[in-house]
C-alpha cells in the first residue's frame, strides 16, 4: 500500500490533534499542569490511532506503540483499538485487524482496545459495524463505554448538557437493550472528567444534573478517568468521593476496573494507588486482585449481563468494606 493511501486513511473519521485541546474543545481548564495532562492525553490517543492507520500490518504498530511512555501508552493503545476497528468497517481489505491486535500484544489491552473500537462504531456508518468483530461476551460493553466518551466528548452540548439518550440504540444485536444506556453512560461519565478539566467538585456538579437513575454510572465512569489518568491530588480525590456520596461503591468498583486495566498491561504508576487508596481504601494491586476475584467466569447465564453482574459484585464488595469503616 502506498504511503499517501495511508496518510488519507489515517486521515478518514478521525479528529485532528488540535481538537484534543481544552480550549479548542471548551472545557473547563482547573490549571496549566491538568490542562497539559489531557491534551497529552488526547495526542497520545491520536498517535495510536495514526499508528493503527498507516501501518502495513500489526507487528510495526504495537513496536510504535511499546516506545511510548508508560503513563500514556494505554491511552496510545485505545487509539489504536479504533484505528483497527475503523480498518475493519472500511468497504476494502481484511476485516480481522481487531481480532489479530487482540492475538498479539494488544492482549494485555483489552479493556483500552474495546473502548477504542467504541470511538470507531461512532465514526463509521451504522451499516458497516457488522464488519468490526467483537465478541468477547463479558468486556463487548466497553465498545458502548468507548462510544458514550466519544459522543460526551464531541457533542458535549447534546449528551451532556442537554443529557440525551440514545433511542432504540442497534447495538449489541443480541444484548438486553435495558443496558445500552448504562453502559454508555459510563463512558459519558469518563468522559466529563476530561470536560471537567479534573475539577472534582464541576465533574460532580455536572453529574448531578442528571436524573437519579443515570448517576451511579457517570460516577462510575468519572471515577474509573480519575484513576486511570489522573490529573488530581489526594485531596481533591477526597473530595469527589465525598460528592459521590451514596454512589461511592460504583466510584470504587470503577477505580478497581482502572487499577486492573493499569496492572495487567504492566502500566501501573503511582497516581493509580492515590486514587484507589481514596476510592477503595487499599492499594491498586490489592484493587485489582479484589477485581479478579469477583469476577464471572464462563459459561454465563440469567438476564443480566456478565459485565454488569461483575460490576455490582465489585460495587458490593466495597460497598461492604465502606460499611466496615475502612
Amino acid at each position: 500500500m502506498t504511503s499517501a493511501l495511508r496518510s488519507l486513511r489515517r486521515r478518514i473519521l478521525t479528529p485532528s490533534d488540535s481538537e484534543t485541546e481544552l480550549s479548542v474543545r471548551g472545557f473547563h481548564e482547573k490549571d496549566p499542569e491538568s490542562r497539559d495532562l489531557l491534551e497529552t492525553v488526547g495526542r497520545m490517543f491520536l498517535r495510536g490511532y495514526a499508528f493503527a492507520a498507516e501501518c502495513s500490518d500489526i507487528p510495526e504498530a504495537e513496536a510504535k506503540l511499546e516506545t511510548l511512555p508508560t503513563r500514556f501508552r494505554g491511552f496510545a493503545y485505545e487509539g489504536a483499538g479504533m484505528g483497527f476497528a475503523v480498518r475493519d468497517g472500511l468497504p476494502f481489505g481484511r476485516h480481522d485487524f481487531v481480532d489479530r491486535f487482540l492475538r498479539g500484544k494488544g492482549e494485555h489491552h483489552v479493556y483500552m482496545i474495546y473502548v477504542g473500537v467504541g470511538w470507531a462504531m461512532a465514526r463509521l456508518p451504522r451499516f458497516r459495524w457488522p464488519a468490526v468483530n467483537v465478541t468477547d461476551p463479558l468486556l463487548r460493553w466497553l465498545v458502548l463505554d468507548g462510544y458514550g466518551f466519544h459522543q460526551a466528548y464531541f457533542k458535549t452540548d447534546k449528551y451532556v448538557h442537554q443529557q440525551y439518550q440514545e433511542p432504540n440504540f442497534p447495538w449489541p444485536a443480541d444484548g438486553p437493550k435495558w443496558y445500552v444506556q448504562s453502559a454508555t453512560d459510563q463512558g459519558i461519565g469518563r468522559a466529563m472528567w476530561f470536560i471537567g478539566g479534573t475539577d472534582p467538585e464541576l465533574v460532580a456538579t455536572m453529574i448531578d444534573k442528571f436524573p437519579e437513575e443515570r448517576r451511579p454510572s457517570l460516577y462510575s465512569g468519572a471515577g474509573l478517568a480519575a484513576t486511570y489518568a489522573g490529573g488530581v491530588t489526594e485531596a481533591e480525590l477526597q473530595k469527589f468521593a465525598d460528592r459521590a456520596g451514596k454512589h461511592l461503591p460504583q466510584v470504587a468498583q470503577a477505580s478497581a476496573f482502572a487499577a486492573t486495566a493499569r496492572v495487567q498491561s504492566g502500566l501501573l504508576v503511582p497516581h493509580t494507588d492515590l486514587a484507589t487508596l481514596a476510592f477503595c481504601g487499599v492499594p491498586a494491586i490489592e484493587a485489582h486482585e479484589i477485581s479478579q476475584e469477583t469476577k464471572p467466569v464462563p459459561p454465563f447465564s440469567g438476564d443480566i449481563p456478565p459485565y454488569e453482574v461483575w460490576r455490582r459484585r465489585l460495587a458490593e464488595r466495597f460497598a461492604v468494606t465502606e460499611g466496615s469503616g475502612r
